[in-house]
């Protein structure tokens, strides 16, 4: 399928749902309390139904009083514990060959993939997924590129689920009224690209690509017996792919996407903004107010209004009669602290429960030091969460490395052999050195453990090799290793001359 023909309505129509969808998530992802009251203005073909009750942010904002909104971004924080517990340790990549395995690292950190995908994995939990997308700049770097594509600027293909062409997209330069955009469509074995010049609904007419400086490198890199469009990758896999951030979507389960973590929150959300709302105006009004009567104001002067001087000392005269039975009084309302406390810590809870998470991954009753397997325990149910999108990461991630490191190759800037690697998650909770320093002195004690043992439970990250390695170098230096009394005997290796003794002189063996 070829780029988009001109005047085409911009976005698809059949993205619409998924993009509006993705516009109300991302303002909450923001934490910007102006773009979360925009996502919820009603359209000019939208019509309020009467007697509705309207969420806090749905409310209009009265424009003669000052706006004593707040929020909270505990959607913000939701997409970064997911990224947290995902990709705080970098994943394990291996393949079986020594020089592939090399490149591969080398690609990985000189390409910060660690980042990359902190990074894609919290946009991920936000707007239900995102595109990881393999490029290359020979100017500003000789490596192949893994680079991250936000979901709610794409237009994919599927075809049994599986993503066959993806057309992404950017706006690069806008005046309100024209807008230019910049189309990249990915394809098995090429990579389109085109500007089109149109408004913020259509997508207008094409223009060359010369006619922006972002997009004029491009053009010596174009297929030049073809389209103009075109360049060709030289192999034959998509260089994109798609992560879901967890399936399947509640509202619409037939769609690939997947759904964000936010899907069935956000009433939370807007109660939890009300209650912080609410007990910051009871700040506002506990403030300590003075009732007094009208002839204790010092007047300005006619038609200048009157004032009462706050800082005046008591012994100063009033002008008033004492026997007026006039009075200054005192007003201070009361701050609910607690029922506020009370009622945000609860929405909070149920709010990141909802989302798939423990309250302790948010540090809700951690206040306390425990070890890795009390901390797994308790955030079971954020482990559970985290397993279940690790299974969503692996395999686009692994065929998106390989296809990195095809492209690196076809590209020259490498001459190993692609492989597909292998994903190993890393721990998002680290086990405490001192307490396996305890568990192994307690196991060892009880004479219920092997140095073998030992070194895998110190580093469950090496292979066999280096833990044999290291065994032999522990038994080595406390002088546990022991000979084989039938290859060494008192007189070096071997066995006397005399051979063992009771077997009637017989040579040994």
């Amino acid at each position: 399928m070829p780029l988009p023909e001109n005047e085409t309505p911009w976005p698809p129509p059949e993205m619409a749902g998924p993009l509006a969808s993705m516009a109300v998530d991302d303002a909450w992802y923001s934490g910007d309390r102006d773009r979360i009251r925009r996502a919820y203005r009603p359209k000019s073909a939208e019509v309020t139904e009467t007697g509705r009750f309207l969420r806090f942010w749905e409310r209009p904002k009265r424009l003669d009083t000052p706006d004593h909104s707040l929020h909270i971004p505990l959607p913000g924080d939701i997409a970064t514990t997911s990224a947290d517990l995902l990709f705080s340790e970098p994943p394990t990549l291996t393949v079986p060959t020594p020089a592939t395995q090399d490149r591969l690292e080398e690609l990985a950190d000189a390409g910060g993939l660690a980042n990359t995908l902190l990074e894609a994995a919290e946009v991920a939990a936000a707007l239900r997924g995102a595109y990881l997308r393999v490029t290359w700049h020979a100017d500003l770097a000789q490596r192949a590129l893994l680079t991250v594509h936000h979901a709610d600027t794409a237009v994919p293909e599927w075809r049994s689920g599986i993503l066959t062409a993806v057309t992404f997209w950017r706006e690069v330069a806008a005046d309100g009224v024209h807008v230019l955009r910049h189309l990249e469509r990915h394809e098995p074995g090429r990579i389109l690209h085109a500007l089109y010049e149109g408004t913020t609904t259509n997508l207008g007419r094409a223009v060359p690509l010369t006619e922006d400086p972002d997009t004029a490198d491009l053009v010596s890199s174009l297929d030049p017996a073809g389209d103009g469009q075109t360049i060709a990758t030289g192999i034959p896999r998509l260089t994109a792919g798609y992560v879901r951030n967890i399936g399947p979507d509640r509202q619409d389960r037939g769609s690939p996407l997947g759904r964000s973590d936010y899907q069935g929150v956000h009433h939370l959300f807007h109660a939890l903004d009300e209650t912080w709302t609410s007990w910051l105006r009871d700040i506002r009004l506990a403030k300590a107010r003075l009732i007094i009567p009208q002839g204790y104001l010092n007047s300005a002067g006619p038609g200048l209004g009157a004032t009462f001087d706050l800082d005046q000392e008591v012994v100063a005269a009033i002008n008033a009669s004492p026997t007026s039975g006039e009075s200054i009084t005192e007003n201070q309302f009361n701050i609910r602290t607690d029922d506020h406390m009370r009622t945000a810590e609860a929405i909070v809870r149920q709010a990141v429960r909802d989302a798939g998470y423990s309250a302790q991954s948010f540090g809700m009753d951690g206040a306390a030091a425990v070890t890795a397997t009390e901390v797994v325990a308790r955030e079971r149910k954020s482990m559970i969460t985290r397993d279940k999108k690790a299974r969503y990461w692996g395999p686009v991630l692994a065929d998106m490395l390989e296809v990195q490191l095809m492209m690196d190759a076809r590209l020259g800037f490498s001459r190993v052999t692609p492989e597909r690697p292998r994903i190993d998650f890393g721990d998002s909770v680290s086990e405490d050195p001192q307490a396996t320093a305890q568990t192994l002195a307690l196991l060892t004690q009880a004479q219920a453990i092997s140095t073998e043992a030992k070194v895998r439970m110190r580093s469950p990250d090496l292979d066999d090799t280096a833990v044999r390695e290291e065994t032999e170098r522990i038994l080595r230096e406390t002088g546990q290793m022991v000979s084989d009394p039938t290859t060494v005997g008192a007189e070096g290796e071997g066995v006397p001359d005399g051979g063992i003794p009771g077997d009637g002189g017989r040579p040994g063996a």
